[in-house]
């Protein structure tokens, strides 16, 4: 009974592209090649992107833009875990009379384990509950924009001329009963009235390389070509201050190592520089067969649903 739960005492062996071991419970059983499949041996595909806080919904495509993170959730930049919006009731000078004042409400971003607020590190407070909050902007930023756009053009000119050499390789070649066969045809009159001819030399295997060879070596030539100003070397290199080795040193204002790695465009050294970010996203991925390509395991759309609509789990 000592070993009832424990799973990884036995070890199943799986012939796949390598031949792996793993325990009964991470394994799949594909029923149509009578297969077990470990997650080395299967494809994985995103389904849908979702928010694990608020639990919102998006495409990949608006995921993309979003940088996959929410943009109404944040985490705490000292214990990483979520924010939540706190309200709070200042007062504010009438608009009429400036010298009265009357009590108006603000939020403001605060950590439930840490007691870490943005107001900490000065950030205003904001008028509306969601959405307002505004992250420092990287100084870093064009060049960035510059460099990701240059080999995206690189990207795009190297795939042309794979396409290029792919196209030279085929042969401009007619079937020889094909053009006999069409010729004597009757219909043969009526190809340009009707578009016949056009259709079946679309479909025709043998269709002249400049007709396919227009369609994409010509794209991205008409594009300006992005320059970009390679990087120089600083030669002299700013001093540390005179007191750098012999103030003292708060710890508790320090920054760590993962604080530092998970603002890796900032890496701020006090925590006074720690600044609020947006909470990744989360995925529903499916689980296909390599062989077969028939599905293993695919999960429900709904972020809010634990069920599966296929799960061929070998337990």
């Amino acid at each position: 009974m000592a070993s009832l739960l424990q799973s990884e005492r036995v070890l199943y062996l799986v012939r796949g592209e390598k031949e792996l071991r793993a325990p009964l419970p991470q394994l799949y059983f594909c029923r149509y090649c009578s297969e077990l499949r470990s997650l080395e041996c299967v494809s994985h595909e995103v389904d849908s992107h979702y928010c694990p806080s608020c639990l919102e919904n998006m495409p990949s495509a608006e995921a993309k833009l979003k940088k996959n993170r929410c943009a109404n959730c944040f985490d705490c930049p000292c214990c990483m875990h979520t924010l939540s919006t706190r309200a709070t009731s200042i007062p504010a000078p009438l608009p009429d009379d400036p010298a009265k004042t009357t009590m108006k409400k603000a939020y403001y971003l605060a950590c439930g384990f840490c007691r870490w607020t943005s107001r900490d590190v000065g950030m205003a407070d904001k008028s509306v509950a969601s959405g307002g909050w505004q992250e420092p902007e990287n100084p870093h930023t064009q060049r960035i924009n510059k460099l990701v756009e240059y080999y995206q053009q690189l990207a795009q000119k190297e795939k042309i001329e794979r396409d290029r050499k792919k196209l030279v390789r085929r042969r401009n070649y007619v079937p020889l009963a094909f053009s006999v066969s069409w010729s004597c045809h009757p219909l043969r009159a009526g190809e340009d009235k009707y578009g016949l001819g056009t259709r079946l030399q679309r479909q025709r295997p043998g269709a002249p390389i400049s007709a396919l060879a227009g369609l994409s070596l010509k794209e991205g030539e008409d594009q300006k070509e992005i320059k970009i100003e390679p990087a120089d070397a600083v030669e002299e290199v700013e001093p540390l201050p005179e007191d750098y080795y012999t103030r003292p040193i708060n710890l508790t204002e320090v920054t760590t190592l993962r604080q530092r790695l998970l603002q890796p465009d900032f890496q701020p050294i006090c925590a006074s520089q720690l600044y609020p970010r947006h909470k990744h996203l989360l995925i529903k991925r499916s689980l296909r067969c390599r062989k077969c390509e028939h599905n293993l395991s695919k999960p429900e759309f709904n972020p809010t649903s634990i069920k599966f609509k296929i799960q061929l789990v070998a337990v």
